[in-house]
């Protein structure tokens, strides 16, 4: 329902100050534009995502190989212990810690298709414990804040969407997405322990994210020494031999378990035909709502009045075009992947904005979308802190892209 709002709102923001344009301003050419932008950004919503095809299937049959081969539940042991401590209110063996550790550990690795089934299978479960039930459990929203703080390790479709963009490296956003997402993370995870009084010192707690942080500051330290050129190459270099370790260990993993690996990657590689086809009407529906709001002269009206006000604090003003990604993302995640697209289409893929704005869409996941979507299948009404927690999460977010952006590319 939101999203059907914003969509409206460009077409109807965009003809009324083309009306201002022709005739206060005399600006008759408006109205062409205008026609111009939808049909432009039409064929340009369809190039892209037939152009995705072949790099989706490639990635998701990847990723089908590592969930035949268990990575899934490798990763569940693997944060198992923290888990159980954010969760005290759920009794020890309850089949909901099962579906909580799979489905963070499928969000973790991209793999969205098994991670929302998942999530409604907790969630569900975790309302069998819920006393009552139209008011959400502490358990609820501490999952759901974790869910909205989008922590991911491999981001493949902003990889994917950079690539077809003409990124010279996709995957040099690769570091920066990982530092902002645990920020993003991290907040929430503090924002909803504060308010549920959970015991953050506890030793498995600390050991968990004492060690993440450490790693994380340890390698803004050792990038931090270097020369801004050498830093990029290196990130570069790292992120890429990371995503190809990533690919050796999934297939170890499965020839271990006896998978067979070319059948799994092909099931995989389907899913990323139809995932492409399935984009298609909404990628065409943002990116020409976008392109008319911004071929009317709104959006940029909008962003220099934001660009006015950072000049006034004595701000770099860099990051002002990428924010309409950040504003939108909480709301829709298509329509913030639109936002993204038409960034790298109007500044570059490689360029500054183009990059931050990948950074904002991977550092948390669509606030109110989770929300809606989790909640509703439950049939709660009273979110509690749950949108505050949600949102704190998406601002730091915002707030360490920002920063990590001018630190990586400057």
């Amino acid at each position: 329902m939101v999203l059907n709002y914003i969509w409206i709102a460009f077409f109807f923001v965009a003809f009324v100050v083309a009306l201002i344009k022709a005739f206060v301003f005399g600006d008759m050419d408006v109205f062409s534009r205008l026609v111009k932008a939808t049909f432009d950004s039409a064929e340009l919503g369809f190039t892209i995502s037939i152009g995705l095809t072949g790099v989706l299937s490639l990635w998701l049959g990847i990723m089908k190989v590592g969930e035949r081969g268990g990575v899934i539940a490798l990763f569940s042991k693997a944060i198992g212990p923290l888990f159980r401590q954010l969760f005290p209110k759920i009794p020890k063996g309850h089949p909901a810690i099962g579906s909580i550790l799979m489905n963070i550990s499928a969000n973790m690795l991209g793999l969205d298709n098994a991670a929302t089934p998942l999530g409604l299978k907790a969630m569900k479960e975790m309302q069998d414990l819920n006393e009552y039930k139209d008011k959400a459990s502490d358990p609820q929203i501490m999952f759901l804040v974790l869910n909205t703080s989008g922590l991911t390790i491999i981001p493949i479709s902003i990889m994917v969407y950079r690539a077809k963009m003409g990124a010279a490296d996709p995957s040099d956003v690769f570091i920066p997405i990982l530092l902002a997402t645990f920020f993003s993370t991290l907040a929430g995870l503090i924002t909803v322990g504060l308010f549920q009084r959970l015991k953050l010192w506890h030793p498995v707690v600390l050991a968990y994210i004492g060690g993440l942080s450490a790693v994380i500051v340890g390698s803004i330290y050792v990038l931090s020494r270097m020369p801004q050129e050498q830093m990029n190459v290196v990130s570069s270099l790292i992120s890429n031999v990371i995503l190809f370790g990533i690919i050796i260990f999934f297939f170890t993993l499965a020839a271990f378990k006896r998978v067979n690996i070319y059948e799994a990657f092909v099931e995989g590689a389907k899913d990323g035909f139809t995932t492409a086809i399935t984009i298609i009407p909404y990628l065409v529906a943002m990116l020409v709502g976008i392109a008319v709001f911004r071929a009317s002269g709104a959006m940029d009206y909008l962003v220099e009045i934001v660009r006015i006000l950072v000049t006034h604090l004595g701000f770099d003003t860099r990051f002002v075009d990428a924010l309409p990604t950040a504003f939108m993302k909480p709301l829709s995640g298509s329509g913030s992947r639109g936002m993204m697209v038409d960034a790298m289409k109007t500044f570059g893929a490689d360029s500054f904005v183009g990059r931050l704005t990948c950074i904002i869409q991977g550092s948390a996941d669509t606030t109110f979308y989770v929300i809606a979507v989790y909640f509703g299948s439950v049939g709660i009404r009273n979110t509690r802190y749950a949108i505050t927690a949600g949102l704190i999460a998406d601002i730091a977010g915002l707030i360490a892209s920002v920063a990590i952006t001018y630190y990586f590319f400057g």
